[in-house]
């Protein structure tokens, strides 16, 4: 386990199918300790982490100034509810979130505007995975409904 992660954390990243090259994205990445982890498991790869929280976006910038140097991983500002891919970058591999609100059933009507964007950022076979399993569960992004 890397330094400074919880055991919760780092058992969520370890269950997650990284290899290396993959794209990532993180939804509600708080101070950037799981974005860090992930950064490290995918080598050449690229991970982009977002929260609505800009103080937390403060946070994880400035812990992670060596991988967002190396061209690794960036974080922005956005809550998933209102996320778009810009213009030019490229479709995701695989989404996770981790106690996030949109995800996880408290929020019927952002979890519907959720999955919309989330599905939009990812490749056409790409996957979503959430906390709430053991360690995670895989979201069916063409129904909306945890698969196991």
């Amino acid at each position: 386990m890397a330094a400074g992660i919880s055991d919760r954390i780092s058992a969520f990243v370890e269950a997650l199918p990284l290899k290396p090259g993959l794209r990532v994205l993180e939804i509600g990445c708080g101070p950037g300790v799981a974005t860090r982890d992930v950064a490290r498991r995918i080598g050449d790869g690229f991970i982009l982490a977002i929260d609505r929280s800009e103080k937390a976006i403060r946070l994880a910038r400035a812990g992670s100034a060596d991988e967002i140097a190396w061209g690794c991983l960036d974080f922005r500002h956005a809550a998933i509810e209102d996320f778009a891919l810009n213009a030019d970058e490229a479709l995701f591999d695989i989404a996770f979130a981790m106690r996030v609100g949109a995800l996880d059933g408290r929020y019927p009507e952002a979890n519907r505007a959720a999955l919309t964007r989330i599905k939009a950022a990812l490749k056409p076979y790409g996957r979503l995975f959430i906390d709430g399993g053991d360690p995670l569960k895989e979201i069916d992004l063409v129904r909306g409904l945890p698969s196991y």
